[in-house]
């Protein structure tokens, strides 16, 4: 949804029938994530003595209510049917580089739970999670609105990339027992519990403060705003810095539910920002 604010505000022009195609995709997508991380990570999620509502699987593979067989199938299903819904929108509106950008994503989630690469269990799966969400995904919005990358914010895409890296990152922190247990070598395995909330942190406070990437153009007290509203939820997190471990879950929840409301009240800000400036 940033990218297609961001198309507007830059272009003055906006389709509803392309808002719901996108949005039909973003859903299919996550249909497809969710099915396909579920079988991948089955093994790991078997081992997982802390999953919560944010991580550790659907657990329906471990409940016995589905079979591995049927979470892959579905997960291809899911991924043909954003890739012919791609191709629809591309025939139909002449956005010949979406099912590029669609197949494009889809293959970082491949390299990011499947051989050869698996680099969620490798290492450094965080990265791939920041160029999916922060990057493709606002590409996608952006481009399906406007038709091509002209007033692009190539470089607003930098703190949108730290969100995405970040919310990898949050959303591992009560999955770290299991992770350890399964050698999946995830941010908080490889750093430690207090040393990856504490980058988690600090890497949001950096992707708010230079939100003004994401929408240029704004006075002083714009950029202060944008700024101000996402890191209240950053400052009560770090009230839970020194005692947010896996195994007091209740604050390690605390603790990932505000920092991804951080990071959602940055987005929420910077297309408040970009439309405010648009009709002004």
């Amino acid at each position: 949804m940033l990218g297609q604010v961001l198309a507007y505000a830059a272009h003055g022009r906006f389709s509803w029938a392309l808002f719901g195609g996108v949005q039909l995709l973003g859903v299919l997508d996550q249909l497809f994530i969710v099915f396909a991380n579920d079988f991948a990570d089955r093994e790991a999620d078997a081992v997982n003595p802390s999953p919560t509502v944010l991580s550790g699987g659907s657990r329906v593979i471990q409940e016995g209510k589905l079979t591995p067989e049927a979470l892959r199938k579905a997960a291809w299903m899911m991924l043909a049917a954003m890739v012919l819904v791609a191709l629809g929108l591309a025939a139909i509106h002449q956005l010949w580089w979406l099912p590029v950008l669609v197949v494009g994503g889809a293959g970082l989630l491949w390299a990011y739970s499947f051989a050869p690469l698996r680099l969620s269990y490798r290492g450094h799966g965080e990265l791939l999670q920041g160029l999916g969400v922060g990057v493709v995904l606002p590409i996608i919005g952006f481009y399906a609105q406007a038709g091509s990358f002209a007033a692009l914010p190539w470089l607003g895409l930098l703190p949108c990339f730290l969100l995405g890296y970040v919310g990898n990152l949050l959303t591992s922190l009560p999955d770290y027992p299991g992770d350890r247990a399964a050698s999946k070598r995830t941010y908080a395995v490889r750093h430690g519990q207090f040393d990856a909330r504490r980058h988690a942190l600090e890497m949001l406070a950096v992707a708010i403060g230079f939100g003004w990437l994401v929408v240029d153009g704004l006075p002083w007290w714009g950029v202060a705003m944008i700024i101000a509203v996402p890191l209240g939820p950053v400052l009560a997190a770090a009230r839970l810095l020194g005692s947010a471990d896996a195994g007091n879950r209740g604050e390690c929840l605390r603790f990932v539910f505000l920092g991804a409301g951080a990071a959602n009240l940055a987005m929420l800000a910077w297309m408040a920002a970009a439309l405010i400036r648009s009709l002004v």
